[in-house]
C-alpha cells in the first residue's frame, strides 16, 4: 500500500461522495426530490467501485483507508436523517413517509456502537486491526438500496410506496445484525492477534 499517494482516481471518487452529501441534503430541503435521488444515485455508485478501482489500479493508500468509511457514515447518516424529518416532505408526505424512526435510530446507533467499542479498546489495549466485515459490506449494500428505493417512492408517489415497510425492516434487520456479526469478528481478530504475538 502506498501511504503517500493522495491525488488518486479512486480517492476522487471518495471526495466526490463526500461533496455530494451537502448537495443531496440541500436538494431535499428545496425539495428537488428528483435531482437529490440522481445526486444519491452516483454518491452510492461511487461508494461501490473506489474500492474496486483501488485495487485494480494499485490506487490503495492509508488516505483511501481513513477517509472511505467517513465519506460512507457521512452519506448513510445524512441520507436517513433527511428523510426521517417530517419537513422535508411538506404537509401531505407520502405513503409510508417520513422514514420510520426505529429505522434511523437502527442504523445510526449501529455506528455509534462500533465507533464506541473500537475507540474503547484501541485505548485499553492499543489493538487497531478492526476490518470491515462481509456483513457490514452487506449492510451498507442494503442501506444504499434502501435509499434509493426511498427516493424512488418519493419521486413516484403514484407507486403509493407500497414496498417501504418491506426497505425499513430489511435495513433495520441487516444494520442490526452486522452491528452484532462486528463485536464477534473484533473479538476474533484480538484473539488471533494475542495468538500471533504470544507465538
Amino acid at each position: 500500500m502506498n501511504s503517500q499517494r493522495v491525488l488518486t482516481f479512486a480517492n476522487g471518487l471518495t471526495f466526490l461522495r463526500i461533496v455530494l452529501v451537502p448537495i443531496f441534503a440541500m436538494l431535499m430541503v428545496y425539495g428537488k426530490y428528483e435531482w437529490a435521488l440522481v445526486a444519491f444515485a452516483i454518491a452510492g455508485f461511487s461508494d461501490g467501485i473506489d474500492g474496486f478501482v483501488a485495487r485494480r489500479l494499485k490506487q490503495e493508500s492509508e488516505l483511501g483507508t481513513i477517509i472511505d468509511p467517513i465519506a460512507d457514515k457521512l452519506l448513510m447518516t445524512t441520507a436517513f436523517i433527511m428523510l426521517s424529518i417530517p419537513a422535508v416532505f411538506g404537509p401531505q408526505p407520502p405513503r409510508h413517509l417520513p422514514v420510520e424512526p426505529y429505522v434511523t435510530i437502527t442504523v445510526i446507533g449501529r455506528d455509534i456502537l462500533i465507533l464506541m467499542i473500537a475507540g474503547a479498546i484501541n485505548i485499553m489495549t492499543g489493538f487497531r486491526g478492526f476490518k470491515p466485515s462481509w456483513l457490514g459490506k452487506a449492510s451498507t449494500f442494503v442501506q444504499v438500496v434502501g435509499v434509493i428505493a426511498i427516493l424512488i417512492a418519493v419521486v413516484f408517489p403514484q407507486l403509493r410506496g407500497f414496498y417501504l415497510p418491506t426497505v425499513y425492516a430489511t435495513v433495520a434487520f441487516f444494520a442490526v445484525a452486522s452491528g452484532i456479526h462486528y463485536i464477534f469478528q473484533v473479538i476474533r481478530l484480538m484473539r488471533e492477534a494475542d495468538a500471533s504475538n504470544n507465538n
